[in-house]
């Protein structure tokens, strides 16, 4: 039996239903991305090639207006300028688009507290917040309409604050690049930290010391996550009297820096010290040899975060806390050390 005739006007989610051979409860779940569990794979796909053909754009200025919200969520991060913040955000935006939800972006250079005056509750339905302890988000907790609070889901934040947490496993990253190390005949270890202490640096940190003990790390420096940052604190960490033989970088471009103070040094990746990273961001393929580090999915890190921040939105539950694995990417700047 052929579809029926595309309908006169614009068409709506009943045209949608009638073309597709489904109920329009059917439709409303899966063009509000809600049928996972609900309806099958086959019958989503049906339903929007349906909506495609019929060109059906859902009107989202009234069921907006119906539902008492902006269809906007806040995005939160450190910084705007990083590879890693730039991918949650990818992630983020592509499933909130699906969701029919447009994304704000509020910088807080590196975790400070949100400025009352920076935006208007009432411009927003929630807020996702990567990488930042829950106290500097007060002023969210308590800018929802009426007494209640803004939905907000936290990114690489700490659980455990009664909020729910879409967490990267960077502790299981850190005793993965230690038992790495460790593995390959290193025992004199040099740690680059980060400065920034929110909780996924101080997860690593403890991550690490217990991996590793006392006794194999000879030397500790903390520098920003940039380039000069990490050039001047390997510089600092190589020109101890016992050199270590492997620096163990918080982040890749701070390990981008560690191969610049090596140079200087006139000191060879991985002949002389052996460096590793952390997140797997484009400067790990861009030195040479390329970088040993954990790789994050950063992307992945934003598209569950924001489908938590709208599944609270659609039925007062983000679900469980979430915890990504991640990988150890081997590449040529580890090796065994050449000397004891």
């Amino acid at each position: 039996m052929p579809p029926p005739p595309p309908p006169a006007g614009r068409p709506t989610s009943k045209d949608v239903a009638r073309h597709a051979g489904v109920s329009q409860s059917t439709v409303s779940l899966v063009l509000a991305g809600k049928w996972r569990g609900r309806v099958s794979p086959a019958t989503v796909e049906t339903v929007r090639e349906a909506a495609a053909a019929l060109d059906y754009r859902p009107n989202t200025s009234a069921r907006s207006l119906r539902l008492g919200r902006t269809r906007t969520v806040m995005l939160v991060v450190p910084v705007l300028t990083s590879p890693f913040f730039g991918a949650v955000h990818s992630g983020a935006a592509r499933v909130a688009a699906e969701r029919d939800f447009g994304v704000v972006v509020y910088p807080t250079l590196d975790g400070a507290d949100l400025a009352p005056n920076a935006f208007s509750p009432a411009a927003i339905d929630g807020v996702l917040a990567s990488s930042m302890a829950a106290e500097p988000l007060d002023v969210l907790r308590s800018a929802g309409p009426g007494t209640g609070h803004l939905p907000l889901v936290m990114l690489d934040s700490e659980p455990g604050h009664g909020l729910p947490t879409v967490n990267h496993d960077v502790a299981e990253g850190m005793r993965t690049i230690a038992r790495h190390v460790i593995g390959l005949g290193h025992r004199r270890v040099a740690r680059l930290r980060s400065t920034v202490r929110t909780w996924t640096f101080e997860a690593r940190d403890a991550a690490f010391r217990a991996a590793l003990g006392p006794a194999e790390v000879v030397a500790e420096a903390s520098a920003p996550l940039t380039l000069d940052g990490g050039r001047e604190a390997a510089l600092s960490l190589l020109a101890a009297p016992i050199r270590p033989t492997v620096l163990v970088c918080d982040d890749d471009l701070q390990a981008a820096g560690a191969y610049k103070a090596a140079r200087t040094l006139g000191l060879r990746v991985p002949d002389d010290l052996s460096v590793t990273g952390f997140d797997d961001m484009r400067y790990a393929r861009v030195v040479e040899p390329e970088l040993t580090t954990f790789r994050l999915p950063a992307i992945e890190l934003g598209t569950r975060g924001m489908s938590a921040l709208l599944d609270l939105l659609d039925t007062g539950d983000a679900g469980p806390d979430v915890v990504l694995p991640g990988e150890l990417v081997i590449r040529g700047s580890t090796a065994p050390p050449t000397s004891a």
